[in-house]
């Protein structure tokens, strides 16, 4: 891939927070542990420092899932997208969206997932599977849960438009896609071929091959791809 653009401060940024807040939130709880074995008759300060900490441990497990862990998600999906050639330029944590790749594929928005176990689609509801008791204990304390990524997707696809209708001339906008990319090696995609997800929904291992037959299926022209990458690029201080 010729350039792969990383807003590196935001990284820095939010790899901070992520240390801090997870080890406020165990420090927290530890306090709050000490306190309703050693103090008993401080119930009501027990639970409190409780519940703080274990609110601070899930925006310390929120961030540390995006920035702190290495590789990171935007890491993951340069290797996932490694080899394609340089018409492609892939852009991580800029203001229209956090990912997003343009190319002779088309412009593309990717929202990555780090969860395991089987994802599944039916009936507009995403469901994460398997695992048993280990699941559960990672989805409370280590690991967050798949959430709506329907709606995610649709709110990172719209941002991208906004912006896009805002630097280039009416009607120039091309189509916007999306893929959610699950990246942890023990994820399963298992959607049935009659649902109709509202995005591409692929394993990391696959993206490329993905981006390569969409390439291939509905190219963009390069003078509008780096139209786009032009107008994206305005974005990076």
């Amino acid at each position: 891939m010729k350039k792969v653009y990383t807003n590196e401060a935001l990284v820095k940024r939010n790899s901070r927070i992520a240390r801090i807040t997870m080890l406020g939130g165990l420090l927290v709880l530890a306090a709050g542990m000490f306190i309703s074995f050693q103090m008993p008759d401080q119930f009501a300060l027990s639970l409190g420092a409780l519940l703080f900490g274990f609110v601070l441990s899930q925006i310390g497990i929120y961030f540390t899932n995006r920035w702190g862990r290495r590789p990171r998600l935007d890491e993951l999906l340069n290797q996932g997208l490694k080899g394609l050639d340089e018409r492609f330029k892939l852009y991580h944590y800029l203001k229209p969206a956090s990912h997003i790749l343009v190319g002779p594929a088309g412009v593309w928005v990717l929202v990555p997932y780090y969860q395991r176990g089987t994802i599944r689609y039916s009936n507009g509801r995403w469901r994460q599977v398997g695992g048993g008791l280990f699941r559960t204990y990672m989805k409370i304390f280590a690991q967050e849960g798949i959430g709506r990524p329907d709606l995610e997707i649709a709110a990172e696809i719209e941002g991208l438009k906004s912006y896009l209708q805002s630097k280039l001339p009416e009607g120039e906008v091309p189509p916007v896609y999306g893929a959610l990319v699950f990246t942890h090696p023990d994820a399963i995609i298992d959607i049935d071929p009659e649902e109709n997800p509202p995005a591409e929904t692929v394993h990391l291992s696959k993206l490329k091959d993905m981006i390569r037959k969409r390439a291939k299926e509905k190219a963009l022209s390069m003078e509008k791809a780096l139209t786009i990458q032009d107008a994206i690029e305005e974005a990076i201080v």
